[in-house]
């Protein structure tokens, strides 16, 4: 059962874990929205910009999830991504163990992965570049739980064409910044993570993304306690 956030109102921002949490997009996000960010993330993360646990991400949300006001987890996507399936390579599927895990800590949490992960996401919101003022598609999906629900914004058509795989932008196209592309202070500057280099690019989630999320639950949350 999920246990009701309360809004914090001692001058301290609450408190957001975030999961797999690589270089740090959606952690950016976050802080953004308004939240204290902790990263947990098995390998070193010498670029994430905020408090950083190099830590096994499910053992670690057992045993300090439920001190923490929200949490995100992002399972590493490659099990579910197209071009792993290409290449003919094999992953670990973390996203149940993950639920599993998030739902043992009685917080109020948001799983993130690719497209190819959405059948086993529940009722999952899409996010897409456009929506949010970015150029570039980058589709992403996010199941919530703990009372939150999201209203996905309106998806504009995709009208500006998009650069292949890994390759260079083309004047006019938008990029999707995956694999060995070229252009690395471009996809910084359109995704918003300065201080990310080409592998922390590939994977990461744009952080207008988990700053819309963000700001959304603190929103419930604060509609609550007025109610």
């Amino acid at each position: 059962m999920t246990q009701p956030t309360d809004i914090r109102r001692d001058g301290h921002r609450p408190r957001l874990l975030d999961l797999f949490c690589c270089q740090g997009g959606a952690s950016k996000g976050y802080a953004d929205a308004g939240f204290d960010v902790t990263g947990v993330d098995v390998n070193p993360q010498p670029r994430y910009p905020y408090t950083f646990v190099q830590a096994d991400a499910l053992a670690f949300v057992l045993e300090h999830g439920a001190t923490f006001d929200f949490i995100h987890a992002s399972p590493p996507c490659q099990h579910d991504t197209d071009c792993q399936r290409i290449q003919g390579n094999t992953h670990t599927d973390l996203i149940a163990p993950t639920r599993t895990a998030l739902e043992a800590t009685g917080r109020p949490w948001v799983i993130e992965n690719v497209g190819g992960a959405v059948p086993k996401l529940r009722d999952p919101v899409m996010l897409c570049g456009p929506m949010l003022g970015l150029r570039t598609y980058r589709h992403r999906y996010f199941e919530t739980s703990g009372g939150l629900t999201l209203t996905q914004p309106a998806h504009p058509v995709h009208t500006v064409p998009q650069a292949k795989m890994g390759r260079p932008v083309p004047p006019g196209h938008y990029g999707q910044y995956v694999g060995n592309f070229s252009g690395v202070q471009a996809a910084r500057d359109v995704l918003g993570v300065p201080w990310m280099n080409r592998d922390g690019i590939r994977e990461c989630i744009p952080p207008a993304y988990t700053q819309w999320i963000g700001r959304a639950f603190l929103a419930s949350r604060t509609l609550e306690a007025a109610a």
